[in-house]
């Protein structure tokens, strides 16, 4: 939870009658009010088209730049109100700088853990539905502006018993409109990828899944106790304490932590020792999660971590991934450096996943087998060595290139379809995530393949 001073309400005194500055006293949860929103927010991104080619036409200065000012931010404050599948789509693409235009990075990122918040009477009905009572029949002091407000809900900064606490509020109705959102969103995507949804109904049905449960509490309660538990011996990584009293499928509460959140720091003035000590916290977290236990922490967005006193604490357990061990030994075999050196393994690792199928013929396997080939020989490189260095610019640089070539070769040689497990779509997320975000820290990390992969059980 971000840290910094808060405006903190306190019990017994009047509170102010203004809405904070940007907060919302409500959300559109129909279909009809979501898919007209984001008709509007397509009509103004063609009137700011339409400005541009204008001023263009009479000899005023008109940037490219500026134009995609206006319509990225057009797109985030539309993703900001709507919250839920729209803001959580912005977060998922924010977590690499590079992945998208500078304006829309930049827009998006904000969706980490700042986006525009709900107003305090929701809070206070949220409240009094979960429990009851109102914040401030529970604790000392609450917060009336929320700290931080992301895609499935906003934290509030309270204290009780001389103790701080951040208190995670649901906003209203955000499980109803992200069902919508996917329904929504779904045909959209389809069409600007070329994708036929019979080839990724899979896929979609794996993130739908992974979203909804981002909306129970509950679950992420558990999850947060049980995995913080497992992975507490965990050098320099540290977790927060839960609080199941104060906790329901809506609401989450847990001790508050001043902290830096893990994309600051990155861009601070740490030096290199300090940036190889949180890089390697944080790889040896996703080591143990995935290796170990064979469930992780499936959202690695900067605004989920925070850096205090050189420690990496992990926050947000609400969107996980568990593995089961077929898949995952299927799965992590791609690490074996010698795979790619030897067709028919690699032939036979493809076929595993169903990256390779029964109707393929002799030049569409060659061509799958050489793009994997390519992404087994970059991707692997981390695990390889005794240590890496995340600081090289070459390395993400040169993952953003195959993938635009790989993107290239599928749509001008027809190598999409039904293809792959959908268990691998928050693996690959988790990792590249993780490997962006060790690149921003620019960090030197040791690593070690899993000895069943080197032979050695």
């Amino acid at each position: 939870m971000k840290g910094g001073a808060q405006e903190v309400a306190k019990e017994g005194v009047k509170q102010d009658a203004q809405q904070g500055v940007g907060e919302q006293d409500s959300i559109e949860t129909t279909r009809f009010s979501r898919v007209a929103a984001m008709a509007g927010t397509g009509m103004r991104v063609g009137v700011n088209y339409l400005k541009h080619y204008g001023k263009r036409a009479i000899g005023a200065a008109s940037g490219a730049d500026e134009l995609q000012e206006a319509n990225a931010s057009a797109v985030y404050e539309t993703f900001s109100r709507l919250k839920g599948g729209p803001l959580k789509l912005a977060q998922m693409l924010s977590i690499d700088r590079n992945l998208l235009p500078p304006a829309y990075a930049n827009q998006f990122a904000k969706a980490q853990y700042s986006a525009p918040p709900l107003s305090y009477p929701l809070v206070v009905r949220t409240f009094r539905r979960e429990f009851n009572r109102e914040p401030l029949q529970i604790f000392d002091s609450f917060s009336k502006h929320a700290a931080h407000g992301a895609s499935i809900g906003q934290v509030h900064r309270a204290s009780k018993d001389g103790a701080e606490y951040a208190v995670k509020v649901q906003y209203p109705g955000v499980a109803d409109s992200l069902r919508t959102d996917i329904r929504v969103l779904k045909p959209i995507a389809l069409s600007v990828l070329g994708l036929k949804e019979h080839d990724v109904a899979d896929y979609l049905r794996e993130i739908e899944t992974r979203l909804l449960e981002e909306t129970d509490y509950s679950l992420e309660l558990l999850r947060s106790q049980e995995l913080s538990s497992k992975s507490a011996h965990l050098k320099h990584v540290r977790f927060v304490k839960y609080y199941p009293e104060w906790s329901t499928s809506r609401i989450l509460s847990m001790d508050w932590v001043d902290g830096v959140t893990l994309d600051k720091y990155a861009d601070g003035n740490a030096s290199q020792l300090e940036r190889d000590q949180v890089g390697q916290a944080l790889w040896d977290f996703y080591e143990h999660q995935v290796h170990t236990l064979r469930v992780f922490h499936a959202d690695p967005h900067p605004g989920n971590f925070l850096v205090k006193d050189g420690e990496l604490w992990v926050l947000d357990f609400g969107c996980t991934k568990e593995l089961d061990e077929v898949f995952y030994r299927k799965q992590f075999r791609f690490l074996d450096p010698t795979l790619a050196d030897n067709p028919s393994r690699l032939e036979a690792a493809l076929v595993s996943l169903d990256i390779l199928l029964p109707e393929d013929d002799p030049e569409k396997k060659a061509r799958i087998v050489a793009v994997c080939e390519r992404s087994i020989r970059l991707l692997g490189l981390p695990f390889w060595g005794d240590s890496f260095d995340f600081g090289d610019p070459n390395f993400m640089r040169a993952i953003y290139e195959m993938g635009e070539a790989n993107a290239r070769e599928q749509q001008s040689r027809d190598l999409s379809g039904r293809r792959g497990s959908a268990d691998s779509v928050y693996v690959h997320r988790a990792y590249f995530g993780l490997y962006s975000l060790l690149s921003r820290l620019r960090a030197r990390v040791r690593v070690c393949l899993p000895g069943w992969v080197r032979g050695v059980e």
